[in-house]
């Protein structure tokens, strides 16, 4: 089986958990480099995942001769300049959502990715997730008539630090975490016309000092008519709670899942189960299956499902939700220029 050097710059949380599948879990890559700015954490990643290389800078990971392929995990205000860097070296790239906080940015890279002609991915893992995949397909069928409401909820268990919230660096609740669901939209049921959008800090009044909101809600007109709702929250203190439906003509479909363990635990006058602790229990196999897509579309030589353009989309609904939100005016989405 042909197999993929991969280099993966960015080793926090969710840059761990792509260590251990691409070294260990995807038959078609190998872990060949692993970058990050603390040094003894890149050393220690190397060391556990039995990775040959650990640099300290992405700039040399990327030019690294035994490294085809990047893989950056980093976090979103750096990726412009990393992923201009691995295209121009020729390097496919794979880059997690959303591609920046600045739509200028953004479209710097779909540029680079222009220029190059170098193979680029964008991470919107929900698009591999297998309910998803299995509504689209749905949706293509004709299952459920036309649709006509998208409506997407997403609902985090506990807020991430201030420092994360801060919206110089996440882009805010609608960039950093609308982001998906924005994409959601555009991939099942297509551009978007127009935004509204309300939100507030309603749960943690420590999020004022960063500008960020905890809560918020947009709605959406399609380019052709048809409604959409987002809402987000970063207080579902219940649990990680995920839900998307798609209304049509005839009939609805859900995707999503709160029930973790498949246990009902009945007493008298009590029926109770747990629910999904947060994002990585819920989604493991769709960022594995990403990963495992991008390889091979890199080695058999297949277009990316999910383009820069595609980031670049999504970023501008986003961009424009907190426009609106600001203003309180409903936002073209094509307004919303670099």
């Amino acid at each position: 089986m042909l197999r993929l050097n991969v280099g993966l710059i960015g080793l926090g949380r969710l840059g761990h958990i792509y260590a251990h599948d691409l070294s260990s879990r995807i038959a078609s890559t190998r872990l060949v480099a692993v970058a990050d700015i603390d040094s003894d954490l890149a050393s220690r990643t190397a060391q556990a995942f039995d990775v040959p290389h650990a640099h300290v800078n992405s700039s040399d990971l990327i030019a690294n001769p035994d490294v085809e392929a990047v893989v950056i995990v980093t976090p979103t205000d750096t990726h412009c300049q990393i992923v201009i860097n691995a295209l121009t070296e020729g390097k496919p790239t794979f880059c997690e959502k959303p591609p920046s906080i600045s739509l200028a940015e953004a479209s710097l890279m779909a540029e680079a990715a222009a220029r190059t002609g170098t193979f680029f991915q964008m991470g919107f893992m929900r698009r591999f997730d297998p309910g998803y995949r299995a509504a689209k397909r749905q949706l293509e069928d004709g299952r459920i008539g036309r649709p006509v409401v998208f409506k997407a909820t997403s609902r985090d268990p506990f807020p991430p630090s201030l420092s994360y919230v801060d919206p110089k660096s996440s882009g805010g609740i609608f960039v950093d975490m609308g982001i998906h669901d924005f994409d959601l939209a555009r991939w099942l049921m297509g551009d978007v016309k127009s935004v509204q959008a309300i939100g507030g800090v309603l749960a943690f009044p420590e999020f004022t000092n960063v500008g960020d909101r905890d809560n918020a809600i947009a709605t959406m007109t399609f380019s052709d008519g048809r409604l959409g709702v987002v809402d987000l929250t970063r207080n579902g203190c219940y649990g990680y709670d995920i839900v998307t439906d798609i209304l049509g003509t005839e009939g609805t479909l859900r995707v999503g899942y709160l029930r973790e363990t498949p246990l009902l635990v009945m007493t008298r006058n009590r029926v109770a189960h747990d629910t999904v602790p947060f994002f990585m229990e819920r989604f493991e196999r769709a960022y594995r299956l990403q990963l495992e897509n991008f390889a091979e579309n890199v080695l058999l030589g297949r277009p990316a499902p999910a383009t820069i353009h595609d980031g670049v989309e999504a970023l501008r609904i986003a961009l424009a939700a907190t426009r609106a939100c600001e203003t309180g005016a409903t936002i073209d989405v094509s307004s919303v220029a670099a």
